[in-house]
């Protein structure tokens, strides 16, 4: 066992395996209020987001959103916000988890392009600061406290 791992593990953190696709992103399985999706692991969104298309698939709750989503070449995007869900990925849950709603189809538009499997949406920085997230990429594991 790697020294990172055995100290990671000695604080209580939960360790997840991450897959490493095509298009060089990390993605992982998540639960979103007990639904299982997939989503890509990204440290430069501020904020964790689902696609409009997942609302009923999560069972979320939408309200009008003043935020602009822009990223991966889309700017100025509507947004909806989602409050109060609940994530589990791997052993790590959360309750309270608010959800930015928007459009991933020029996401999965070019995910799909690359031969690669189309998400569900992005676990960002939020959800990962929570979490106290290190990630090994060496290792492709995250490790969520």
């Amino acid at each position: 066992m790697s020294t990172l791992r055995k100290f990671l593990i000695e604080k209580e953190f939960f360790r997840i395996k991450l897959v490493y696709t095509k298009t060089n992103h990390f993605e992982v399985k998540a639960s979103i209020n007990n639904v299982e999706g997939n989503f890509i692991v990204d440290t430069g969104a501020s904020n964790s987001c689902v696609g409009f298309e997942a609302v009923q698939k999560f069972n979320l709750f939408t309200q009008d959103s003043d935020i602009k989503a822009a990223g991966a070449g889309a700017t100025d995007m509507l947004t909806k916000l989602s409050k109060k869900n609940s994530i589990q990925i791997g052993n790590w849950f959360k309750k309270r988890i608010s959800l930015v709603l928007f459009d991933l189809n020029h996401v999965n538009t070019a995910l799909i392009a690359h031969q690669a499997e189309p998400v569900d949406g992005i676990i960002g920085a939020d959800i990962l600061k929570k979490g106290k997230a290190v990630i090994d990429y060496e290792k492709k594991c995250l490790y969520l406290k």
